[in-house]
């Protein structure tokens, strides 16, 4: 049985990535070891890492001035990261969910906060509207895409200071204007490649401003002067991200795959709007992500929600339980996934409605 698979993240990969990546795991170019065992001083991982900035730049377009880091800790060290290397006196922040929280909470240790807005309040079912941010902030930051409550900013802000942004579910996933932020970072596990690793793109000049002492580690300027090498970096991810790359010139680029993602997602959530038995947790569709569509039963069918989960299952799909601050089912649309996964869920669902 083909399985389909819904995974928040870690996350589905291309097959070119996973059938690459295993290759190299028994004979990294033509060596005779692995990727697994060979040093990140070689000149071939200094190649893949030399290639992978390129096409990351490449494929976003980013302008000259800016450096791409590969480094450890996930997303959430850079919620610490970011505010001390780049928050000298005030900074705004938009919370939007969980992970936007706990970026404002890490960012409190080291200066005045201002959270312009929130949509807590609905349990983050929305995209706060009309807020303002301060002209004397050192920058905005937000969380593009919301995976646990399926919410997604789309565009670019319009707020007349210096961005930051959390992208590691949603890069990739359309064109970015890379030089109205100062910084954008994101695991890797939702579009890029397995965990383990971090992307970091870095206005160089953005750097250097705050008189506090940072501890050379968490310091961008140390990775930036020694091209993501001053420590080992994770080097089988890297190798990985590489081959999504890639992937993804070959797919044409971002602006084709924001055409596929953005046809799944509609496939989908035509469907749960036209159910009698399903209903989006997100009700504006403005707001609504192409990457986590979450959905729920009806109050008049909530006692099948786990009777669904099961027969889904069955038929393939992995990994669509929602999570738990939502409940109900999420079904994340990466780059990866193929329509044919999206058109198998929807039929799920019509079947199982049919039977009840």
């Amino acid at each position: 049985m083909k399985k389909h698979n819904f995974y928040a993240g870690p996350s589905i990969m291309s097959q070119f990535t996973i059938e690459e990546t295993a290759k190299a795991v028994h004979n990294f170019a033509d060596m005779g070891l692995s990727i697994l065992e060979i040093s990140h001083r070689s000149k071939q991982f200094q190649a893949v890492m030399d290639e992978a900035v390129a096409l990351f730049k490449e494929l976003l377009e980013i302008p000259e001035g800016y450096s791409v880091l590969f480094l450890g800790g996930g997303a959430s060290l850079q919620f610490a990261m970011v505010p001390m290397n780049m928050l000298a006196k005030k900074a705004a922040y938009l919370d939007t969910g969980v992970w936007a929280n706990k970026a404002i909470k890490e960012a409190k240790l080291f200066g005045d906060i201002d959270v312009v807005a929130s949509s807590k309040d609905k349990n983050y079912t929305y995209i706060p509207k009309d807020f303002t941010v301060p002209g004397d902030v050192d920058y905005f930051h937000y969380t593009s895409n919301n995976t646990i409550y399926g919410t997604e900013i789309r565009k670019d802000p319009e707020v007349g200071v210096r961005m930051i942004c959390d992208m590691s579910s949603d890069i990739f996933s359309r064109p970015v204007d890379i030089a109205k932020y100062d910084l954008i970072y994101g695991g890797a596990q939702k579009n890029l490649a397995p965990s383990g690793v971090t992307f970091v793109i870095v206005k160089d000049e953005a750097l250097g401003h705050v008189d506090r002492v940072i501890p050379t580690m968490l310091d961008y300027r140390t990775h930036v002067k020694k091209g993501s090498m001053f420590n080992t970096p994770p080097v089988l991810p890297i190798y990985s991200a590489l081959q999504t790359l890639k992937y993804y010139k070959s797919l044409g680029g971002i602006r084709a795959i924001e055409r596929m993602d953005m046809d799944k997602a509609e496939v989908l959530y035509n469907a749960i709007d036209g159910s009698k038995m399903f209903v989006a947790t997100v009700p504006n569709h403005e707001d609504r992500s192409i990457m986590n569509v979450c959905f729920v039963m009806k109050p008049e069918y909530k006692e099948l929600e786990k009777d669904f989960i099961d027969f889904a299952t069955e038929r393939g799909m992995m990994g669509i339980k929602g999570h738990r601050d939502v409940g109900g089912f999420r079904a994340s649309l990466y780059n990866a996934l193929p329509m044919e996964s999206v058109e198998a869920l929807v039929a799920a669902m019509k079947e199982f409605e049919a039977k009840h």
